[in-house]
């Protein structure tokens, strides 16, 4: 390039500069989007995110497909993610358990408030307090009397140590003031089974898991562990309605994005993905897997995000869990 071309180029140089900023949220997507599920094909975050990703690909022209990732509760695919280019091409559909990575796991490469930006909550998802026949409990107040007269006897069962219906079930411990004894499985196809043969006395699980086994007669559901109601077991009383005020657990799946992705396309993800939510097909599909939709701004999700990773920053320092 001579001088004077050079002289006619310099001067457009910051509008050019400036380009990749003001135009990539305005065309977002122009390629395909990956967004890494840290579990495998089945689980709950890959299900889900299964739901709204054709519905991302209608409605933003571009394919939105999912890349599983698994390995490390989930941590492996949230560091891969951390760590990829901050362009709105490489999302992460964080569970509820990443909340409490860093309080379980030393040596963690990545922190989920400092490293991502929150998009949009994908859903929710409660846990049903659900007891075997042979506990005589019918309501919270009965089992929290019950365990307490029979201190260190009950015991619970989990998928695993440190997962969020394990947390869950600390949760409940500590609030009750009550002595039960944690027995953790390698999966609910595992802990079920037992739970249903009276091996163990209780757990915190899933509506799809437990619900068709109470009403069967195999398992006696007490309480829904969100903070109202669930449409999937409306039924249910909540555990707080219940006796235990400001008990709240629940599974969740959130939309996060590496730190750094330009704030306008962080906001269109967010409107596109609560639109979606919204409409009776993806509502009605998620009632259906006992979940439901939540909605929120970024900076909702962001605040929601944090009060998590702080709750059960205290739940795992309270019940002294550590991950295998």
């Amino acid at each position: 390039m001579n001088r004077l071309s050079l002289l006619k180029v310099l001067p457009l140089l910051p509008a050019v500069l400036m380009l990749p900023a003001n135009t990539c949220a305005q065309t977002y997507p122009v390629k395909t989007v990956r967004i890494v599920v840290p579990f495998p094909a089945g689980a709950g975050a890959d299900t889900t995110t299964r739901l709204f990703t054709p519905k991302l690909t209608e409605a933003l022209a571009q394919q939105f497909i999912v890349d599983n990732r698994a390995g490390a509760a989930g941590n492996i695919g949230a560091e891969a993610v951390a760590r990829a280019t901050a362009d709105g091409y490489t999302l992460l559909t964080a569970p509820a358990s990443l909340a409490s990575s860093r309080s379980l796991y030393k040596n963690l490469s990545f922190d989920l408030a400092r490293d991502f930006e929150p998009a949009a909550m994908l859903a929710s998802a409660p846990f049903v307090l659900a007891v075997h026949p042979s506990v005589p409990a019918k309501s919270v107040q009965e089992l929290i009397a019950f365990a307490k007269s029979r201190p260190g006897q009950l015991n619970f069962a989990s998928t695993g140590i440190g997962g969020v219906n394990h947390l869950a079930a600390e949760l409940f411990k500590h609030m009750a003031g009550i002595d039960i004894v944690h027995v953790p499985y390698k999966g609910t196809a595992t802990a079920i089974p037992d739970l249903i043969g009276g091996q163990v006395s209780m757990m915190f699980t899933s509506t799809l898991s437990s619900l068709p086994h109470v009403k069967a007669g195999r398992l006696r559901a007490l309480a829904i562990t969100s903070a109202k109601r669930s449409l999937a077991a409306p039924e249910l009383p909540t555990v707080a309605e219940s006796g235990l005020g400001g008990y709240e657990s629940s599974t969740w799946f959130a939309l996060l994005a590496p730190a750094g992705t330009p704030r306008e396309i962080v906001t269109r993800l967010n409107a596109t993905i609560v639109a979606i939510g919204q409409t009776p097909e993806i509502r009605g599909r998620l009632v259906a897997q006992g979940a439901e939709p939540l909605g929120g701004t970024p900076e909702q999700v962001a605040a929601f995000v944090r009060s998590e990773i702080e709750k059960w920053r205290k739940v795992v320092a309270i019940s002294g869990a550590r991950a295998e």
